[in-house]
């Protein structure tokens, strides 16, 4: 058996009864008729199974159950308030789109959302990752900020940092010259996999492609089971792969610009963003 709603129209009847000890007053108080008033009271005893009032000598009283009633009834209409002017008080909640690469979005910008939540707690940042070449040209439709991967001197947006691409394979990984080399790598129109594979092309380095996902971890995870070779940023190697060089038979790979770029017409929460992320992930272009 379920509980019985506590409707609060008629709890304010039952309270206005209760300290007025009429129903008259009562009426009056909530500019009702008597009778309405009447009606709630008789409502709500239905409800709860129980007589809330009766009558002495000085008027309307409540009885034992009616006294119990009035301490909760002070306290859900008290609470029913203070709900209704948090929610009022409220300042409207910033939604901010922000479009970047799947390495950035699981390790270079999480604590920088975090320490920017701290100081504007009601903004939301709704963040996808993803392949970054197509992000820039959708900003003000699809996102209001994007942090994006160029070729090196290439690009608009504001340069952030520079990023060295270097080949990552497993400890126990030895990638020969006289073996077709797998790889794995991110579908086509990646930065990296073009590069790879034009290096590769250039060396004369025979190579297949062995593995492609859309996902950073996925294509880690096959490099770390010593599956394939991959290329991932010297920024952000994970700590379960080692870079690869010369020594190891492999070409050179390119350096990648890092740039952040912003939508015309930002809110002050998404330019306040911007410059977060730019103060936190900015530092001097060393790489040449």
């Amino acid at each position: 058996m379920t509980a019985p709603d506590l409707d609060p129209d008629l709890l304010k009847a039952f309270l206005a009864v209760a300290e007025q000890r009429s129903f008259t007053r009562a009426a009056d108080q909530l500019n009702r008729t008597q009778s309405a008033v009447s009606v709630q009271v008789r409502r709500l005893e239905l409800r709860i199974g129980t007589k809330l009032f009766q009558r002495n000598r000085t008027g309307i009283v409540p009885t034992p159950a009616g006294d119990e009633l009035r301490a909760y009834a002070q306290r859900i209409l008290a609470l029913q308030a203070e709900a209704v002017g948090a929610l009022r008080g409220r300042k409207p909640e910033a939604v901010i789109r922000l479009g970047v690469m799947d390495d950035y979005g699981t390790i270079i910008i999480p604590p920088l959302l975090a320490s920017f939540a701290k100081e504007h707690p009601t903004v939301r940042v709704e963040i996808e990752t993803g392949l970054t070449a197509t992000m820039p040209a959708r900003l003000g439709e699809a996102y209001d900020l994007v942090i994006a991967m160029h070729p090196q001197g290439h690009g608009e947006g504001e340069l952030l940092r520079r990023e060295q691409a270097v080949w990552a394979a497993t400890a126990s990984c030895r990638a020969t010259t006289e073996s077709t080399l797998p790889v794995a790598l991110y579908p086509a129109g990646c930065l990296f996999r073009q590069w790879a594979a034009d290096a590769l092309d250039r060396a004369g380095r025979p190579w297949r492609l062995a593995f492609v996902s859309r996902t950073l971890a996925a294509v880690e995870s096959i490099a770390a089971q010593g599956f394939a070779v991959t290329v991932v940023k010297a920024g952000t190697l994970p700590p379960c792969l080692r870079a690869l060089g010369a020594r190891d038979g492999l070409p050179p790979l390119p350096v990648a610009d890092i740039r952040l770029h912003r939508a015309r017409g930002l809110s002050r929460p998404a330019a306040l963003l911007a410059d977060h992320l730019q103060l936190g992930i900015s530092e001097p272009a060393t790489l040449c």
